[in-house]
């Protein structure tokens, strides 16, 4: 795959945390499947957000199974634009399970504590949307 999720994501310096983490979760494959998926991908800045040490916490191997479920909680099957976000409330299940809630409101896109701050990144194997949040599964 040319254009994969995983090889744009790596790419891409302001999604370098994201980058270290679905490589310590054993995620890499997932992404360069044929998809297609929708990924909320958190920027560096949204990790950085996170509470003090949380991040580094992610990164040890004892907690490989949470961070799978965090990221994987980020991936949607399917490719969802902007657009088919836009003006809609919906819950879908995620790639780990639990539904996200997602509202296209008047001035953005609400996913779930996060907002989307650039969309619409295509790839051969589905689409990025870049969000200003980490999101945690119940």
């Amino acid at each position: 795959m040319t254009n994969s999720i995983y090889k744009t994501i790596a790419a891409d310096i302001s999604l370098s945390a994201l980058t270290t983490l679905i490589q310590a979760a054993d995620l890499v494959s997932i992404l360069q499947n044929p998809g297609p998926f929708t990924v909320f991908a958190p920027s560096n800045i949204a990790f950085e957000a996170l509470r003090s040490g949380v991040s580094a916490h992610l990164l040890d191997s004892s907690t490989k199974e949470r961070l799978a479920e965090i990221l994987t909680y980020h991936i949607l099957p399917g490719r969802m634009t902007s657009a088919a976000l836009k003006g809609t409330v919906m819950r879908p299940e995620t790639y780990e399970g639990d539904r996200l809630p997602i509202k296209g409101i008047d001035n953005g896109i609400k996913v779930g504590t996060a907002n989307i701050v650039t969309g619409d990144i295509e790839c051969d194997n589905g689409i990025i949307h870049i969000i200003d949040n980490v999101l945690l599964p119940t």
